[in-house]
């Protein structure tokens, strides 16, 4: 089974940019469908008031819950003194599996780390390049499993992609995925040094083509368990590690 750890829906309200503007699906659905991909974890686009954003993603995740995993978007510094609440009710009413916070927003603090411990889920922390943040991160708070989206630099920041291979490599708490990193040679070296088991597949959809972002973790020419684990795997054991803490929405069955 293929997950594609990593794609934005739903629409912002900044309109500065086509992160905070829109995100949809449509062509990213066929798109996946067509390649391969069975399902996708989704976080909602930049937006001024994230509650108004997660609320808005759990409607179209439970309207293709066959397809679709929810992350709670969270702004650290904005949402301070709610971020436990903020997050228990996407997990508890939305069925969300998991935190995402971005670096362009504000860095997760102590608040957003306690959240993920108590309810169990992983964070997808964007290190905006600075992947020392998420280091910091895990080795304060080992019981959480840490996400590095685009190995730590979506602007292809070799020396930065680097760093995080080597601290996946370090930390058994921190992962990442692959979505952006267009210097093949890194992805490599990546599952060369920290192992298969350290990597997951990602697209940043709906932006980016999945198909594409797909065929460089095909052309690795992994073993079929190397490939198995990136593309799924680990996905599936990230995303299962928390308590059944869902009330009124059903749980996400995480297979084909």
């Amino acid at each position: 089974m293929a997950i594609d750890f990593h794609c934005h829906a739903g629409l912002g309200d900044l309109m500065t940019h086509p992160s905070n503007t829109a995100a949809p699906l449509e062509a990213y659905f066929r798109r996946a469908q067509a390649a391969g991909i069975h399902k996708t974890v989704v976080m909602s686009a930049f937006h001024s008031d994230y509650r108004v954003a997660n609320a808005a993603l759990s409607r179209l995740v439970s309207r293709h819950s066959d397809r679709l995993v929810g992350f709670a978007m969270i702004h650290a510094k904005r949402d301070r003194g709610r971020i436990h609440d903020t997050v228990s009710d996407a997990v508890r009413r939305y069925g969300f599996r998991g935190i995402k916070v971005h670096g362009h927003d504000a860095f997760p603090t102590r608040e957003v780390c306690e959240a993920a411990k108590t309810l169990r889920i992983p964070i997808l922390v964007d290190v905006f390049g600075q992947p020392h943040i998420a280091d910091l991160m895990a080795e304060q708070y080992p019981q959480v499993n840490f996400i590095v989206p685009h190995f730590g630099s979506f602007a292809d920041d070799w020396k930065v992609i680097r760093q995080v291979i080597d601290l996946i490599s370090r930390r058994p708490n921190v992962y990442a995925d692959t979505s952006g990193v267009r210097q093949f040679d890194l992805l490599v070296e990546a599952h060369q040094r920290a192992g298969a088991k350290k990597i997951l597949f990602g697209s940043d959809g709906p932006w980016i083509h999945p198909g594409l972002e797909l065929m460089k973790i095909k052309l690795m020419k992994l073993s079929r368990q190397d490939e198995s684990l990136i593309l799924g795997g680990n996905a599936v054991r990230l995303l299962s590690a928390r308590r059944r803490l869902v009330h009124s929405s059903p749980a996400i069955a995480m297979r084909k």
